[in-house]
């Protein structure tokens, strides 16, 4: 356990926290709009997927735990980030995405429990 004092604290002094606070403001108010992070439940799980969406305007995107599921988890995240990274280079996107093995493996709807009363068409 830490003592939480304005010298210590998990991310560095109270003096460096304000200084990394007051850089993001800085940096909002430059561009002035907010930075916009992509989270997909269960979408993002290929390169390709992670550059579409940089390329559709996303600062960012969170990736979840389902690339753990990969056949390589530590190279898909690799290949992940450099695809989000370099999204705007075809060449990258496409070394990225010979990077990994197989990807998360899918769910099909039909094998899935139905939980709620079927209605619609």
């Amino acid at each position: 356990m830490h003592d939480l004092t304005l010298g210590n604290t998990p991310f560095g002094t109270f003096d460096e926290v304000k200084a990394e606070v007051d850089h993001v403001l800085e940096l909002i108010a430059q561009n002035q709009r907010l930075p916009v992070v992509t989270f997909s439940a269960g979408g993002i799980a290929t390169p390709a997927d992670a550059a579409l969406m940089m390329r559709h305007g996303m600062d960012g995107i969170f990736v979840g735990s389902g690339i753990f599921k990969s056949s390589d988890p530590e190279r898909t995240a690799e290949a992940i980030v450099l695809a989000a990274h370099h999204h705007a280079d075809a060449g990258k996107v496409a070394e990225a995405c010979q990077m990994i093995g197989e990807a998360m493996p899918g769910l099909e709807i039909e094998t899935l429990d139905v939980h709620m009363e079927k209605r619609g068409w």
